[in-house]
């Protein structure tokens, strides 16, 4: 049985892109898969960097069109500015896309599959 979407991380998108067979068969238990936009950007200049250019743009690219973008807006930005607060209250500094993945994950209450444990520290984030 399927389960509904999911939110996937850079790291959870590149293990799909490469092929490994735990990841692509958790990942086909959903109906839907989200894409938040940072981590469009994470991936896309991934493949830009790469050495491999004109092999990784496009698989990257047409990655990115199978999936459904979360795109950013004002309540995503005072979802992000609040998950910031409540890091530097309890101590804990994370990557600064990762707060803007998590705020856009739980703007729109989509659960996030990644295998960043850094994303614990945020109680408001449904991880999956």
């Amino acid at each position: 049985m399927a389960l509904s979407s999911v939110a996937i991380d850079t790291n959870v998108a590149i293990e799909a892109l490469n092929g490994n067979p735990l990841t692509i068969r958790m990942l086909e238990r959903f109906d839907l898969i989200y894409l938040p936009i940072t981590v469009c950007g994470e991936l896309l200049y991934g493949a830009k960097n790469s050495s491999r250019v004109h092999y990784n743009l496009p698989r990257y690219e047409s990655f990115i069109s199978d999936c459904e973008v979360l795109d950013t807006q004002e309540s995503v930005a005072k979802e992000y500015s609040s998950i910031k607060k409540h890091l530097r209250d309890v101590g804990c500094s994370i990557p600064e896309n990762d707060i803007w993945i998590a705020a856009i994950c739980t703007f729109y209450d989509i659960p996030l599959f990644t295998r960043d444990g850094h994303f614990e520290n945020i109680p408001v984030l449904k991880r999956f």
